[in-house]
């Protein structure tokens, strides 16, 4: 009998996932060691809906992983460990543990991190990014003693995140960088539409609005301003100005990335090591990041079809 190879999942988010289950969902399990790195404490959950942990769901309920599914179909995971090196020549993934695994194939879905404009007085405390549930739950936290929040960022995550700041009692401001709300996905007609839609919820929208400083008073935010001469007070800020994709550990290996950032696939999903795969925020195809999980899924899919066949 041929030994199984060992096949390393580096990303356990929502398309690292995905793609474990499509494996087992092949058989490939059969076939394969399948090994994966999870940086966070929790397995893969929606962030997608995280909005709904401020209307009551607990981490759990976010969870995508159906329980057993690691252990049944003997994949291991190596949770709150950071892969943070490939050795292309020896061919293996250290961890921030500690731990060298030897691999045969490997697929990043390393996923993305907030992007956080450079603006002076950034790091100061009541500022948050929305990314995981340990940052919904510092906001959270922080939000009880604050009557105002805002949010760096009209897109679709902030708006999502200005929901939840409402839920979270605050009053609550929007403060987008482009004439309109949501400027990728609606024309000037349908951002106007959208606007009045989200004022008539109560949320105050500022837009073409550049933030040029954030002030804080006893160590806190205390008010933002504009390069329009405007300012804003507020208790506590959210920046959801976009995504960057975390292409890392590609980089570091000297595997191809594109100028802006991602690592570069082929239509297999393949980087410019045939042995490593690269899937959902992390990959640039066709020089273009997908900042959704549906593309995510699509390539997960892609490249368990091709791994699978390939034990």
């Amino acid at each position: 009998m041929t030994a199984k190879k060992n096949l390393i999942v580096i990303g356990n988010g929502m398309v690292g996932h995905k793609f474990l289950e499509l494996m087992v969902a092949k058989g490939a399990a059969k076939h394969w060691n399948l090994i994966t790195f999870c940086e966070e404490a929790r397995v893969a959950y929606d962030r997608v809906n995280l909005s709904g942990f401020f209307s009551g769901k607990t981490a759990g309920d976010l969870s995508l992983v159906a329980p057993g599914f690691y252990q049944e179909n003997d994949i291991k995971i190596h949770i709150g460990d950071k892969a943070v090196a490939i050795d292309r020549e020896q061919k293996t993934v250290s961890s921030a543990n500690g731990l060298e695994v030897p691999y045969d194939k490997i697929v990043l879905a390393t996923g993305s991190y907030p992007f956080v404009p450079s603006i002076t007085g950034k790091d100061a405390q009541g500022t948050f990014v929305y990314r995981t549930i340990d940052d919904l739950e510092a906001m959270s936290d922080y939000a009880k003693n604050c009557q105002v929040g805002v949010v760096i960022g009209g897109g679709l995550l902030g708006l999502e995140c200005a929901n939840a700041l409402q839920n979270m009692g605050l009053k609550t401001h929007v403060v987008e960088f482009a004439s309109r709300l949501m400027p990728v996905q609606v024309d000037d007609a349908g951002g106007a539409i959208l606007r009045s839609k989200i004022e008539e919820l109560g949320v105050s929208v500022h837009t073409s609005k550049s933030t040029t400083e954030i002030v804080s008073e006893d160590g806190k935010v205390a008010k933002m301003l504009f390069a329009d001469g405007s300012e804003l007070a507020t208790d506590m800020i959210v920046f959801s100005a976009g995504i960057r994709p975390r292409d890392e550990i590609a980089r570091s290996c000297g595997i191809e990335v594109g100028e802006r950032g991602g690592i570069v696939i082929n239509d297999s999903c393949q980087t410019s090591d045939s042995d490593i795969y690269a899937i959902g925020e992390c990959a640039l195809y066709q020089n273009r990041i997908y900042g959704l999980v549906a593309p995510g899924y699509t390539m997960a899919g892609v490249a368990a079809d091709i791994l699978s066949s390939a034990a």
